[in-house]
């Protein structure tokens, strides 16, 4: 294989990329580099909550809370923006998130000293440390969408915390034209999709009608957890790959497929020679 060919294992490859278009940049940016050409088509749109009194109160009383957990990257954004319109994170409060994405998310509001798992990027993963074992008798608050899962706070409780959430965004589908995405389908400008949640995958299977889940049943799709994985096959997509967590867990996984897809290329072209 040539080198400018191991440089680019995504050359010649369309990637739609469904991440909300905020989030989106990073990983695009990274098929770009890897000769991949990203197609955006975000699938969720992240919005204000409708009520933000209860979000505004809760932060006021953030010196209460001995711990604050991040659930996304959007959470930090939502969260951090009123945070820092009335101050600071309390020094005292110690700070958790679940995966790479919310790091730096914090990292650019000043927040560095964060619990997060090291590999798997989900609640279970944090829940795993050791800092989420002892929390008897402490006080938490879960910065998350509207309608999160409960596993995380559910289970603080029951080792013996206070668990209070702040819902600071909520999620929603976009009105969206899928008539271009369809057309680049038809010209076999896709190759790949990615999609890093399991609502983002039933928004996509409903934006793209009745013609384009024929094309995305067959197109290989590249999800960040098995929970996506399952919900996939579901739905009927025929193929599915799991990946490392994060935007470059993604790409690398992108990249191993299309590499293996090619060195099968180039082995069944010698063996017709």
């Amino acid at each position: 294989m040539s080198g400018k060919m191991k440089r680019e294992p995504l050359r010649g490859c369309g990637i739609v990329v469904t991440r909300p278009a905020r989030q989106a940049r990073e990983l695009a940016a990274l098929i770009r580099q890897a000769g991949g050409n990203p197609v955006a088509f975000p699938v969720m749109e992240i919005r204000d909550v409708r009520d933000p009194q209860p979000l505004l109160r809760l932060i006021e009383r953030l010196g209460e809370f001995d711990l604050a957990i991040f659930i996304s990257p959007n959470a930090v954004n939502k969260a951090m923006k009123l945070i820092g319109a009335r101050g600071s994170l309390p020094s005292a409060l110690k700070v958790a998130a679940i995966g790479r994405g919310s790091m730096k998310e914090l990292a650019r509001f000043g927040v560095t000293g964060v619990t997060a798992p090291a590999g798997r990027f989900d609640s279970e993963a944090l829940l795993d440390l050791p800092a989420l074992a002892d929390v008897g008798g402490r006080r938490v608050v879960i910065f998350r969408g509207e309608g999160g899962r409960e596993l995380l706070g559910d289970t603080l409780k029951a080792r013996g915390a206070a668990v209070e959430y702040a819902e600071c965004y909520r999620r929603g589908k976009p009105n969206l034209d899928a008539a271009p995405l369809l057309r680049a389908w038809a010209r076999n400008e896709l190759h790949a999709i990615t999609v890093t949640s399991g609502e983002g995958l039933h928004n996509l299977f409903e934006m793209v009608g009745s013609l384009g889940r024929g094309w995305l049943k067959k197109t290989p799709l590249f999800v960040p957890h098995p929970r996506i994985e399952e919900a996939a096959r579901a739905l009927g997509i025929a193929t599915v790959i799991v990946t490392e967590s994060g935007d470059e867990g993604l790409v690398a996984g992108l990249s191993d497929y299309f590499d293996s897809r090619r060195e099968q290329r180039h082995k069944e072209t010698g063996n017709r020679k």
